[in-house]
């Protein structure tokens, strides 16, 4: 059950918000926020019952941990320090989710250097458990700082659970959630919540089933399909999963962000039209922001920052951006596009201390091709992969050419209305070009447009919430014909 499903949106959904809303008017708000614990782990379960204790057991384990960390070690009695608590905490942590995560990956890297046939263990990535994983360990530093107050286990176990951010985030912090779970003001029906809940809900479900999905099939059929690209294709194939990814992730957390206000929860936002930054400083601080900050406050602080020499700075740069991209998987590909972020953030660093700029049109269209060129090898399943795809792009000896991508005939099944559209009326080469030129018109529509939240900014009026329905009904069209494709951050 995904937030573009029927069953989502029609059944799931409205049963979790009048259910908790009708015990709320009974007085009964702990049924009520049981109610929503309840209604979240049957959300987590319905994908495979068999994860579900092993999130419960995670939850109580880190309450404990929170819970211990907080008391003052003056006025009680532990045969332990706060820091080895921490520490223990957060091995745990690490622990269960390098086991689920890269206990595959490591032994599958000893098999290749050391040329022995260790045993796969084959083990199922429990969904959501990067995300879930790390909120908590985020709960037990500030518990540990003495950031974190409030304790109370019903709170706790909603904010961890709550089912519009568990399966892919934003990742939360406590301070910032715990207070609205324990405010009465969010008890009560808010009809302008509502309203902005299904503006945004609207916007980010288009999103996903019309504008990321189109996108999938032809960056699956440029990146899966093992063929040989020209220039025109490799672009095609580029840039449709550069924005397939955005479309996928920022339409997910604009959902998560309206189901969430529908109970009158705020969630943080997640993407800031980051392809309209200028560097890639500024596309960090756009793109994933939970991700960003989390690796700004948990690592890249811890490691120094900014405080020591800049041999040092540069390293802090590059341990923070490796280690992100091996949380997006056990893949050397992740930490390739890791590495290749890191190195950016140095050069852009150098280049800024020299007191060094550029004109802000090359600024962009340098950071605007950086980062399409670095997704390219966080799609690829393997480095010849993603040299397949950049060295058909630098191809300017087939621009004339239209061979282009050969598209697979099952993925006409549903690969999106524009592509669908297309392959009906067109030969696949010219097919593929035209979205090429499609989609290099949506990169320049996208960095003068207003995103989903500038938009909510502004209110709900009539003409926006007219707009939010006639997206809603599109989107909902294309989810009732066909069966939506998983997020893309349900793999990670």
């Amino acid at each position: 059950m995904i937030f573009s499903s029927p069953k989502f949106i029609l059944l799931f959904l409205p049963l979790a918000f009048f259910g908790y809303f009708f015990l709320n008017r009974l007085r009964l708000v702990l049924a009520g926020k049981a109610w929503l614990v309840a209604v979240s782990l049957f959300f987590y379960a319905y994908w495979n019952i068999a994860y579900l204790p092993l999130l419960l057991g995670s939850i109580f384990f880190n309450f404990a941990v929170g819970t211990s960390l907080s008391r003052d070690p003056a006025s009680s009695r532990s045969w332990f320090s706060p820091r080895f608590v921490l520490g223990a905490g957060i091995v745990a942590n690490l622990g269960l989710l390098g086991y689920f995560k890269y206990a595959d990956f490591l032994i599958d890297n000893i098999n290749t250097a050391f040329d022995i046939g260790l045993n796969l263990p084959q083990i199922l990535l429990p969904l959501g458990i990067s995300f879930f994983t790390f909120t908590q360990i985020a709960y037990l530093v500030d518990s540990y700082r003495g950031e974190a107050k409030e304790y109370d286990f019903l709170n706790y176990a909603l904010f961890v659970t709550f089912f519009p951010h568990l399966i892919a985030g934003p990742i939360l912090h406590h301070r910032e959630m715990m207070s609205q779970f324990a405010s009465r003001w969010t008890l009560a029906v808010r009809y302008r919540n509502i309203a902005l809940g299904l503006f945004i809900f609207s916007i980010g479900l288009f999103k996903k089933v019309v504008i990321a999905d189109t996108f999938a099939v032809w960056a699956d059929a440029g990146f899966d399909g093992g063929k040989t690209l020209d220039f025109f294709s490799a672009w095609a194939t580029s840039l449709s999963y550069t924005f397939q990814l955005y479309f996928d992730f920022s339409g997910y957390c604009d959902m998560a962000i309206g189901a969430a206000l529908l109970f009158n929860i705020w969630l943080p936002i997640n993407f800031n039209s980051p392809y309209q930054a200028l560097d890639i400083q500024d596309f960090w601080r756009r793109w994933h922001m939970t991700l960003s900050r989390y690796l700004r406050d948990y690592l890249y602080i811890p490691l120094g920052g900014s405080r020591c020499s800049a041999p040092r700075v540069y390293f802090n740069l590059m341990a923070t951006f490796i280690l992100g991209g091996l949380w997006h998987g056990a893949s050397w590909m992740f930490v390739i596009w890791g590495a290749l972020h890191g190195a950016a953030l140095v050069v852009h660093r150098a280049w800024s201390g020299l007191g060094l700029s550029m004109p802000k049109a090359a600024a962009w269209l340098l950071t605007f091709n950086f980062i399409n060129i670095s997704w390219v090898f966080f799609r690829a399943s393997t480095p010849d992969d993603a040299l397949r795809v950049i060295r058909g792009m630098a191809d300017l000896d087939s621009v004339l050419n239209f061979s282009a991508i050969d598209i697979p005939a099952d993925s006409l099944v549903w690969g999106g209305w524009f592509s669908d559209y297309l392959l009906r009326w067109l030969p696949a080469g010219l097919a593929a070009n035209v979205l090429c030129f499609s989609a290099i018109m949506l990169t320049l529509g996208i960095i003068s447009q207003k995103n989903s939240f500038e938009l909510m900014a502004g209110g709900h009026g009539t003409a926006k919430l007219s707009g939010a329905l006639l997206l809603f009904c599109i989107a909902m069209h294309f989810t009732m014909a066909t069966t939506s494709s998983v997020f893309l951050y349900f793999n990670f």
